[in-house]
This record gives C-alpha cells, sequence and structure tokens, in this order.
C-alpha cells in the first residue's frame, strides 16, 4: 500500500474516534453548506451534498446540524460566503503536496499554510507546480470482512470502476471522476456497504521519504489537515510501514 494511501485512513479513522471529530465537524459543515450552494439542498438531487451528508452521519453530526447547514446553503438561514481555493508546495524529502481549502478568508487560510509550510521543512509553491503530479480521482473504501473478494470486484468493475485493490482490512475502488456516483450506487443496490468515499486528488507516481524527512513530513500533513480552512490534503510520499505505524499509535 502506498505511503499516503495508508496514511489516509489512519487520519480517517481518527477523525471519528478521537478529539479531531470538533474539526471534521468544521470541515464538513463547510462542505455540506458549500455543495448546497451549488447543487440545491436535496441530497437526493444533488450527488455531492449526499455524499457530504454521509460523511457528516459517519462522524456522528446531529441531524439539526446538517439540515442547519444545508439552510445556509440554500439561503434560508443568513450564513458565510465560501471559496474553494487550491494550493500547492512541496514538502521534507521532495514530496508534492496538493491542498483543498474552503474558505471565507483567503488571506487567512494562505498565511496559515504558508506558516504551516515554513515551520515544518516544506516550501508553499505557484500554482500548477505540482498539480501535474496527480490525476482527480474518485476512491471508495469498503469493508473487506464483510464482502467477498471477487463478487466485489466483479461488482465494482461491473459498475466502471477503473481499478480495484486491496489495502489492508479495505477494498479501494478507484473510479473517474463522472463516474464516481454511479459507482457508488451500483455497488449499494448489491448490497454492498461504503464505508467511506471522497474524490481527490491521486499522484501519478510516489517519492520514498525516509528517517527524519519522514517524520517531519508526517508532521506538516498533521498539522495542515489540522487547519479547519483545509478540506483535504494530497501528497505522493511513501514511509515505510514502520514509521507510518508509530504515526498511529
Amino acid at each position: 500500500m502506498a505511503g499516503h494511501s495508508k496514511w489516509k485512513q489512519i487520519k480517517r479513522k481518527k477523525a471519528v474516534t478521537d478529539s479531531r471529530r470538533a474539526s471534521a465537524w468544521t470541515k464538513i459543515i463547510r462542505e455540506i453548506t458549500v455543495a448546497a450552494r451549488a447543487g440545491g439542498g436535496d441530497p437526493g438531487g444533488n450527488p455531492r451534498l449526499r455524499l457530504a451528508v454521509d460523511d457528516a452521519r459517519a462522524v456522528n453530526m446531529p441531524k439539526e446540524n446538517i439540515e442547519r447547514a444545508i439552510k445556509k446553503g440554500t439561503g434560508e438561514l443568513e450564513g458565510e460566503t465560501y471559496q474553494e481555493l487550491t494550493y500547492e508546495g512541496y514538502g521534507p524529502g521532495g514530496a508534492a503536496i496538493f491542498i483543498e481549502a474552503t474558505t471565507d478568508n483567503p488571506n487567512r487560510t494562505v498565511a496559515e499554510i504558508r506558516h504551516a509550510f515554513s515551520r515544518n521543512g516544506g516550501n508553499l509553491g505557484a500554482t500548477n507546480s505540482v498539480a501535474w503530479m496527480f490525476d482527480r480521482k474518485g476512491q471508495i473504501y469498503l469493508d473487506a470482512s464483510r464482502h467477498g473478494e471477487d463478487s466485489t470486484l466483479e461488482a465494482a468493475l461491473e459498475a466502471g470502476a477503473e481499478d480495484f485493490t486491496r489495502e489492508g482490512d479495505q477494498y479501494l475502488v478507484t473510479t473517474a471522476p463522472a463516474d464516481f456516483h454511479a459507482v457508488q450506487e451500483a455497488l449499494r443496490a448489491k448490497g454492498i456497504t461504503i464505508d467511506s468515499a471522497e474524490l481527490t486528488m491521486v499522484p501519478k507516481n510516489t517519492v520514498k521519504v525516509e528517517g527524519a524527512d519522514a517524520d517531519r513530513i508526517l508532521k506538516l500533513m498533521e498539522t495542515l489537515e489540522e487547519l479547519d480552512d483545509v478540506s483535504r490534503v494530497s501528497s505522493n510520499f511513501d514511509i515505510d510501514a514502520a514509521q507510518l505505524a508509530e504515526a498511529e499509535a
């Protein structure tokens, strides 16, 4: 399993189980608001909103919080106006980092991101300095203990998935962005439960990062992901399982 893919699984589990839940709520509320503003307040007719609501339920967000965020997006309640922005840079060991943010104050956001880079051995770069190293993909995670591998592989490929791999105790289904929601619906129709799903930037190649640089880039990633304005961080680092296990502890 690629280092950053394993790291994402670690962070996802921690968001549900520890003090990061409050930060996760903030990010998801912003996503619900932006999704509702862009595509309307009905999750049934707005795939992006439906995904955000699923994420909210996964971290046990109360129904009233979800409904309030939707109403702010549709204009039924007064709320902040958010912009979706991206930032790019390099971390320790030369790993590329692509950041997606949702913010009501771009000046604050870029200052916080630049500070995180400078404090942790990285450099904030110009637009398109690393974006070319990634492809936008849909990624769907399934519980491998609940579904047989052969039947799940067949269902995913029939649904239009581009790739299917096993990563530890999960299956990872990769799709083109245009097929992301259709593949999820097809899997659900066959009784396959989706643990989590996201549209994200997947690296075309990875960079091996070791020793002190590995520790530093994990610290940089954690610092960036804890910023309220940052919705998603992608990187192409590959780190040995032993160091990632220490990070998980």
